[in-house]
């Protein structure tokens, strides 16, 4: 019994110390746990504080934030809560950073690389610079890196193939510079590797023909030579692939042509020279761009191409095939052709039957088979083309025939070009049905028969080129319906009669207008001055007479003058003076007599002149144009004298004879007396005039006499709802008087500002003896009191329908708080320039006496209903001469700093007196700020950084920088920009970017801090015009085919 306690007591024991041994192990258990749970919570807080420090170091290098973005990027919330930033849910590390269109500048940060948890960045369209740091390469579980559409320069890292997990890499639109590292082949998992629009030299690496997985591969826009590898004919799951425009040679792989998933292939623009074989077999069964264009290929049109029934575009334009061109009936998808400048065709009939092949594509819009060596007859099968087809260009080739009365049914056609052929016939009468028209190109034929009345019906278009053909009677007046016309030829056929007036009355035609060679007879109708936009006006080799109209002047933008060949008499107008952009003037073969105009030595832009065979006398100027034997000629004017010696003139006889002299004196004497009796007159009569006054005005003219009473009505007693603007010396209204419905503005000065009144004399002095296109009209002065009895002064002006300039590059809020949709074209607002520059050339070189303006700004520029700028506000101006207004430059600066904070010269602040460079230096910054739509206030405009050095650093690499966004929208809208991107490569080949480039540089030496580095007025004119020039010539006579969109 004592065993069986004692041995129930040890069992016992042993069961307690056993739970005990149980508890103990299980606390240790738990205590382990909770240390391994401590350490890893650990491990996350460090994990998430260097994330959240690496972030920051990435807001530090942020120098430009716009929109404000990094201002959420604060310790008041969370890390992963920061605009652009994602973390994963069970770390709380970043994954994501989407940073994309947000306006950001600044470096990228090299702390970027301890985002070790990151598998997408994404920081398109904004602008980061400067290098990507080799610390990118620490992101290991990097998949997608994104970096379009920024400023980043400096070479590809080389490690960037340590992130093996990428799947996708764009970097295209930047300024990336040396070569396609080889590394990138081992990113096995790559689908899509994208660096257009750069600036990458060097060849393609082979390796890339390892990435098995790709599936875009775009190197377009750069600098890259050597040849195609024949790996990357490999790439079978290739779907896009682009090396256009750049520089490589060799030849095509044949391997290439078989990449069955190919959908965009384009080798365009390259230096490729192999040869093609109607044989070759192209398997590529859902391509649908195909671009082999502007290369040194020859051969001929595989035949097999007609299989690629999906083809969208295909372009083998600017090569040298040869031979005929297969039939394309199964390419029923097709919308662009591209074929020209080749040497496709022999010259015969037949060549064109490939036409006839396209018959039933309802999707076909442009076919471009110009400069080639097609023959036979224009076929008639166009008539059945689709109603969906744009352009038809077939110009240049050997194609006879007439133009088939069936080209009405193409009611969409907006392009036919066929000059240079052998047409001949008639214009179809009905080719007024195609309303759409825009560029009709028919000159260099033998087409004759009159030209159609119902060409009046085209009245969209924008270009009609007939010279050179048979065409016979009179220019039709109905063209005068087609007011989008910019460039009008008719030269070099057999039309007879008159110029009609109404075809000068085509005020939109600014490029040229070209009626030489031909029979018209009559004068130079003075309706030539509604022609104030045209550049070029030939009308030589006719039968015109009578004497040159001074309505000539009027046409400002004149930059070439022919009319030489006729028998106009009598001397050159001295309207012809305001002409100064003009560049050629050619008015030999006439009757034309009187001395040379000294004027003609002045127009700094002129570099040829022809005076030749006419009756001109007297000296020849030794200055300007004068200086330069080459680019003047006199032949044929027997009595002229002087000039430099290279012209081997006679030396001229100041000495007059006896019966000249006294011939001389008594015409003196009769027109002393003559002028005399009249001023005598002249006396009595305003006499008489101010005895019958009643009214304290002073009018431009006697029509318009204004009292304040119907002041007060037209405005609606100065009704806050007619007040169009307001400023230091007075508020502006709109107002309509009553009696006859004109729209006028009224500035009532406000006199309680103590230089109200000098800036009413210095208005009234500066606007009373002046007149000119470009400035606002005062048509009166009202000085007087108001029904209360106080002092009352005002100016009346043509209303200006448009506002100022100020309103339309910085749009105002409307009460909904949106922006008011006011956008100016890019062609107008060098129009505005110029017209600005033709203001002010005037108010410096062609008064009496130079005017200042001082206070050039975009308010001060008002806008008609036409959209022609005029300077306004004289509130400021100065005219230098003592003699003319009674206060000196120090007395006038009494009414403060001239002009307006940003765009008033240096040396103003410094005392220096007025002079004309400070208006130059002000239309400088004028420029710059149109173009850019900075304001020279801008915010972003700190310490040493001002709008002009903002444009300089720019220049002539980074332009697309720095212009206007609207401009970047309206050439993309349009198709004239391939990317918003640009490089130093496509700069020389984009005409827009080399004029915003001139622009730009005439707007920095204008606003240069010394006067005496600034240009003058009429240097900027000249430029402007030809600027203007080269953008519109460009505009509307483009002689290749449009370029697509590089992938």
């Amino acid at each position: 019994m004592e065993l069986s306690r004692k041995h129930l007591e040890a069992s016992s024991s042993y069961f307690l110390v056993y739970i005990e041994l149980i508890v103990l192990l299980s606390c240790l258990h738990l205590r382990g746990l909770n240390m391994f749970g401590l350490a890893k919570a650990a491990l996350a807080v460090r994990g998430n504080d260097t994330d959240q420090q690496a972030l920051l170091q990435f807001k530090a290098k942020i120098t430009g934030d716009e929109l404000r973005v990094m201002e959420s990027w604060n310790s008041s919330i969370h890390f992963c809560q920061w605009h652009g930033v994602t973390c994963g849910r069970k770390h709380q590390r970043v994954t994501k950073l989407e940073l994309q269109y947000l306006k950001l500048s600044g470096a990228l940060s090299p702390y970027i690389g301890n985002l070790s948890f990151l598998k997408e960045l994404n920081l398109v369209g904004n602008n980061f610079y400067n290098q990507i740091p080799q610390e990118i390469g620490d992101l290991r579980r990097l998949e997608t890196l994104e970096l379009i559409n920024n400023s980043i320069s400096g070479e590809i890292p080389s490690n960037l193939s340590a992130c093996s997990k990428l799947a996708i890499v764009d970097m295209r639109g930047n300024q990336l510079t040396g070569e396609i590292p080889a590394s990138l082949g081992l990113l096995s998992n790559l689908k899509l590797l994208r660096f257009s629009n750069n600036s990458l030299r060097g060849s393609i690496p082979p390796s890339l023909g390892n990435l098995s997985s790709l599936q875009v591969f775009a190197f377009a826009i750069n600098g890259l030579t050597g040849i195609i590898p024949e790996a990357l004919g490999q790439l079978t799951n290739l779907s896009l692939f682009t090396i256009s425009s750049n520089a490589i040679s060799g030849i095509v792989p044949l391997e290439m042509f078989n990449l069955s998933n190919i959908r965009v292939f384009d080798i365009g623009l390259n230096k490729i020279q192999c040869t093609l074989h109607s044989d070759l077999a192209i398997n590529m069964p859902y391509v649908d761009f195909f671009s082999i264009g502007l290369n040194q290929i020859s051969g001929q049109i595989p035949v097999s191409l007609s299989n690629c029934s999906n083809l969208n575009i295909l372009q083998f334009n600017d090569n040298r095939l040869s031979g005929n061109v297969p039939p394309l009936e199964k390419l029923d998808k097709l919308y662009k052709l591209y074929m020209g400048t080749n040497h496709l065709g022999h010259g015969r009939e037949g060549d064109l039957n490939f036409l006839c092949t396209l018959v039933n594509h309802t999707e076909l819009g442009i076919v471009y088979i110009s400069r080639n060596n097609f023959g036979g007859a224009f076929p008639e099968c166009i008539a059945n083309f689709s109603r969906t087809l744009l352009h038809l260009r077939m110009e240049q080739n050997k194609i006879w025939g007439r133009i088939p009365d069936g080209i009405r049914n193409l009611i969409n056609l907006e392009w036919l070009a066929t000059s240079q052929n052998q047409l001949s016939g008639p214009i179809p009468f009905d080719i007024g049905r195609l309303q759409k028209l825009k560029i009709f190109l028919a000159d260099g034929n033998f087409l004759f028969g009159t030209i159609p009345h119902c060409i009046g019906n085209l009245t969209m278009l924008s270009e009609l080129a007939l010279d050179v053909n048979n065409l016979h009677g009179n220019i039709p007046s109905s063209l005068a319906n087609c007011q989008n016309l910019v460039s009008l030829g008719l030269s070099y056929n057999n039309l007879s009669g008159s110029i009609p007036d109404e075809v000068l009355g085509i005020s939109s035609l600014s490029i040229t207008l070209d009626l030489s060679a031909n029979y018209l007879t009559g004068d130079l109708p003075v309706a030539v001055e509604k022609l104030q936009n045209l550049g070029e006006l030939h009308v030589s080799k006719n039968r015109l007479s009578g004497s040159l109209p001074n309505s000539l002047g009027s046409c400002l933008r004149l930059e070439k003058l022919f009319l030489d060949g006729n028998v106009f008499e009598g001397p050159i107008p001295a309207s012809l003076s305001s002409l100064r952009g003009l560049v050629e003037l050619d008015v030999s073969d006439n009757n034309l007599s009187g001395e040379i105009p000294k004027f003609l030595a002045s127009i700094v832009s002129l570099k040829y002149l022809n005076l030749s065979f006419n009756a001109f006398e007297g000296v020849v100027p030794s200055e300007g144009v004068f200086k330069n034997a080459s680019a003047t000629f006199f032949e044929g004017n027997n009595k002229l004298c002087g000039g430099i010696p290279a012209l081997h003139l006679p030396r001229c006889n100041l000495k007059t004879s006896s019966n000249t002299s006294f011939r001389v004196k008594i015409e003196i004497v009769v027109i002393l007396g003559v002028t005399f009796v009249f001023v005598f007159l002249l006396f009595l009569w305003f006499k008489k005039k101010k005895d019958q006054q009643r009214t304290t005005i002073f009018t431009e003219n006697s029509l318009l006499r204004i009292t304040y009473q119907r002041i007060l009505m037209a405005t609606d007693r100065f009704s806050t709802q007619n007040l169009v603007g307001s400023g230091s010396f007075g508020s502006v209204y709109k107002g309509i008087l009553e009696e006859n419905g004109a729209v006028i503005a009224v500035k009532v000065l406000n006199l309680l500002n103590s230089g109200a009144s000098r800036s009413f004399l210095a208005e009234c002095e500066a606007l009373k003896n002046i007149r000119h296109r470009n400035l606002v009209k005062l048509l009166t002065a009202i000085s007087g009191v108001d029904h209360q009895g106080n002092d009352f002064k005002a100016l009346v002006y043509e209303f200006m329908a448009n506002g100022s300039l100020e309103d339309w590059l910085h749009p105002f809020d409307d009460t909904n708080g949106s922006k008011a949709m006011r956008n100016l074209s890019f062609v107008q607002r060098i129009n505005v320039a110029l017209d600005v520059a033709h203001a002010l050339e005037y108010l410096h070189h062609g008064c009496e006496v130079p005017i200042i303006h001082c206070d050039l700004k975009p308010s001060n520029i008002l806008l008609d209903e036409k959209m022609v700028g005029r300077i306004s506000d004289f509130g400021l101006a100065k005219i230098l001469s003592v003699n003319t207004i009674n206060y000196s430059t120090n007395q006038s600066s009494s009414l403060g700093l001239r002009g307006t904070i940003g765009y008033t010269p240096p040396e103003y602040a410094m005392g220096s007196e007025l002079s004309t460079k400070g208006d130059v230096y002000s239309c400088g910054i004028l420029l710059l700020e149109m173009f850019t739509s900075k304001r020279p206030t801008d915010e972003s405009f700190k310490e040493n950084l001002s709008l002009r050095n903002f444009v300089k650093a720019a220049l002539p690499g980074r332009v697309i920088e720095i212009i206007d966004p609207i401009l970047l929208q309206e050439r993309a809208k349009h198709g004239t920009v391939t990317n918003i991107t640009l490089n130093k490569i496509n700069l020389g080949n984009d005409i827009h970017l080399q004029c915003l480039n001139s622009i730009f540089e005439i707007g920095i030496i204008c606003s240069a801090d010394s006067p005496s580095k600034r240009m003058d007025m009429i240097d900027v004119v000249s430029k402007l015009c030809s600027i203007r020039y080269k953008v519109l010539t460009k505009r509307y006579m483009m002689l290749n085919p449009q370029v697509p969109e590089v992938p």
